[in-house]
Order: structure tokens, then C-alpha cells, then sequence
């Protein structure tokens, strides 16, 4: 099979860089803020965490959060490929105005990197719920960590066992 770039492909590239140009142009969107750089309450720092301990403390969050039965987490107790593990969060939570799930953030303990995702959420979500695939370099603890507007938090944790790939 070719190594070519389709005419469509091309197109569709340009296009959306012809886009985002115009929109970074007239000032609606700053760069800095498209790339996260300083967002309010962006935990860069922890991001940047080597160890889980680093990455908690930066986030705020005590190394003791108490397991919830509110937060579900479906991930595998095998996977078969550490580069791509498949992971599900729901928080119950009624998500009004005066109650609901502000931040959840996932940590994967043995990681190069421990905070792996974190996400904000307002009662417009409706519903506390986010799934992805993560990477992981060797088996480990999978972390969840969800935070109240009240700044009540709530936990969950699993062990994954990774056979084989990973990310380190």
C-alpha cells in the first residue's frame, strides 16, 4: 500500500489549520490556553510528578481517601496490553447546582508519571462519567480520586495486572 497522502486528507488538514489560524488570529483563542499552559487550576506541577506521593500532595489530595461506594470503576483486573487499558469511571452524584462531582482525577501508582487524567465537571454534565485508554507500564494500582464542590472526596482503586507492552 502507498505511503501517499490523499487529496482528501490534505484538504481536511488544511482546512482545520486554515481554521484554528483564524481563530487563534482574531484573538478568541490564545495558545497558551489551547495547550493548557496556565489554565486555573490546571495542576501542571503534579502532571509533572515522578511518585505517587508528589502527585497527590500537588493535586491537594490526602494519600488516605477513603473507598466510596458512589465511584465506579470498571477496569480490567488483566490487560493484555499495557498501551492501551480500557477504563470507565461513573460517580453517583445528583449533579445539581448545591451537589456534584467538581474533578476526578486518575492515578496509576506505579506509573513514570502517576496523574494520568484528570477532568473537571459542572452540574451542566448531568452525569459524573468519563471513560478512556490509558497506558501503563507494568501492573500496578489504577486510583480514582473524585471531588465535591463541597470538597468532599471520594475513592476507588483496583489492581491491574499488565502482561505485556506497557509505557515505560
Amino acid at each position: 500500500m502507498s505511503e501517499k497522502i490523499k487529496r482528501r486528507d490534505f484538504l481536511h488538514g488544511a482546512v482545520t489549520t486554515a481554521a484554528i489560524m483564524a481563530t487563534v488570529g482574531t484573538g478568541l483563542v490564545r495558545p497558551r490556553l489551547a495547550l493548557a499552559d496556565d489554565v486555573q487550576g490546571w495542576p501542571a506541577k503534579a502532571f509533572d510528578a515522578k511518585i505517587l506521593s508528589e502527585a497527590l500532595k500537588d493535586t491537594g489530595i490526602p494519600a488516605n481517601v477513603p473507598a466510596s461506594s458512589k465511584v465506579h470503576l470498571s477496569v480490567p483486573t488483566i490487560a493484555e496490553n499495557g498501551a492501551a487499558v480500557p477504563l470507565r469511571v461513573d460517580v453517583d452524584s445528583p449533579m445539581t447546582v448545591d451537589d456534584y462531582i467538581e474533578t476526578v482525577y486518575l492515578f496509576v501508582d506505579k506509573n513514570p508519571l502517576p496523574l494520568v487524567s484528570q477532568f473537571n465537571f459542572t452540574p451542566a454534565n448531568g452525569k459524573a462519567s468519563m471513560q478512556e485508554r490509558i497506558k501503563m507500564a507494568k501492573s500496578s494500582s489504577v486510583r480514582v480520586v473524585a471531588k465535591t464542590n463541597k470538597g468532599e472526596l471520594l475513592g476507588a482503586v483496583k489492581l491491574v495486572k499488565v502482561t505485556v507492552g506497557g509505557c515505560g
